[in-house]
Formats: structure tokens, sequence, C-alpha cells
């Protein structure tokens, strides 16, 4: 089966994860972290890239964006292919290091933005690079310890992922950090990162309850959203589609 064209809007949420090949470390040591970051970190400047949200763990990585004028495919290009051209000469090696496509997942910011800051900032907590949320503060692999004020990545949007819990830094933080605190029991949440029709609607509740009502939504993969959302991006892109394929018979 074909795989589906990527929905990449500019100005789009995208919860992005990429893994290494055959599920290898694409991270070796803090050195490898650290060229990662920075190039993460001037891409996202350079193409008008918002991040609010991110975590490396050893053979994969998360991240929550905003994608720049350009869109998604620009800033991902060079950021995987950079990176990686860099760890081949760093450990002299050849080949891929990425699997040969990333994941990435349309959100509907006003449903998810909050649970997604906060599953994305417990991976290494869930993975055990930590051992407590006084660790994840400080943990510098991470944007939770810069909106924790703990660490340092100035072109993170640390300021608009606060404002989602309070008006000033200080009152933001600490809501925001008994928020994540509640999240530690919760485990894994296949919703937010996989499950085509469960992630459209919110879990196997949300399905199992449709399914013994009888009603019919409109879901895809690679959106995680309402109905109503997945309407609104597949009806965007249908046009996008369609105008691009006009440009191109008449030339303009």
């Amino acid at each position: 089966m074909p795989r589906q064209a990527r929905l990449d809007v500019a100005g789009t949420l995208h919860h992005v994860m990429l893994r290494g090949i055959e599920k290898k470390k694409i991270f070796d040591d803090d050195l490898d972290r650290e060229g990662f970051v920075s190039r993460m970190g001037k891409l996202a400047l350079e193409t008008q890239t918002k991040i609010y949200a991110w975590s490396l763990l050893s053979n994969h990585a998360h991240l929550l964006l905003r994608s720049g004028p350009g869109g998604l495919t620009q800033y991902m290009r060079r950021l995987l292919t950079g990176y990686a051209q860099a760890y081949n000469r760093r450990h002299q090696r050849r080949g891929y290091l990425f699997r040969n496509r990333y994941k990435s997942i349309v959100c509907d910011e006003e449903v998810y933005f909050q649970e997604l800051v906060r599953y994305i900032h417990l991976n290494p907590f869930r993975a055990g690079l930590v051992s407590n949320l006084r660790q994840l503060d400080r943990y510098p692999w991470s944007g939770h310890g810069v909106l924790m004020g703990k660490v340092q990545y100035s072109w993170q949007d640390a300021d608009y992922v606060l404002s989602w819990f309070g008006r000033r830094a200080g009152q933001a933080r600490r809501v925001y950090r008994r928020y994540v605190a509640e999240g530690v029991n919760q485990g894994h949440r296949p919703e937010l990162v996989g499950g085509g029709l469960v992630r459209s609607l919110g879990g196997w509740s949300a399905v199992k309850s449709l399914r013994r009502s009888g009603e019919r939504v409109l879901t895809d993969e690679r959106i995680l959203g309402t109905d109503d959302f997945v309407g609104r991006v597949l009806g965007e892109a249908d046009r996008r589609t369609r105008h691009s394929f006009s440009s191109l018979l008449t030339g303009r």
C-alpha cells in the first residue's frame, strides 16, 4: 500500500518522531546530542520554525513544532541530513542513520497542545534516563528544563508554552510542573503517537463508544484531532493539491 502524502502546510502544528535505522542509536554521547540540539535550534531560527517541546533518547527523538514559511519538509530535511553527515564523519561510518521516513502528525492545537508537551517531555522519565521529576527539571536533552528555567536554549518558544498555563512566568511554571507530575503514571499514550482511527478519535474508549452507537466519523492516520478538525485539514490539503495541479496545467 503506497504511503500517503505528508500534510505540510506552513504554520501547522506537528508532532514529529524520528528513529534510527533498525532501531539503532542515533546519539552515542553528549557530543552527538549537543550537535543535534545546536543544529535544531539554529535551523529553527533560520526557517522561522517554532519549537515548543522536544526530547532526545538513545535511538529516537520527539519534536513538537510549528512549521515556518517553507513548511515542515524543508526544516526536517536540513536537520536530518546535516546531522547524519556530521554523525557519520565523527563516528567514521557510512550509510543511513535514520529510518527512511520520519513520522509527522498534524495536531489539533486547541485539544492536544498541553497533552503533547507533557507526553514529549516525560519521555526521558519513561525511558529511565532520569529517575524523578527533579532530575528531569535539569535534564539538558529535553525542552522541559527550558520551561522550568533550569536549562537555557533561547530558540525554544518557552513563553508560548507557558502562556497555556498562566499569565505570569512563575505561576505558569508551577501549574505546568503540577500538570507534568499528574501525567507520570499515564505511561505510554498510543493515541498520541500512532493508531490511525484511535489517535484521531482520542483513544480506545472513544472508538468503542462510537462503534456501539454506530456513528461514523472522519479519521486520518496523519492527523490527531476531532472529526471537524480532520475534515478541515483534509479539505485544505485537497484544495492545495487541486490548485497545484491547475497551476501545472496552465503554467501559472
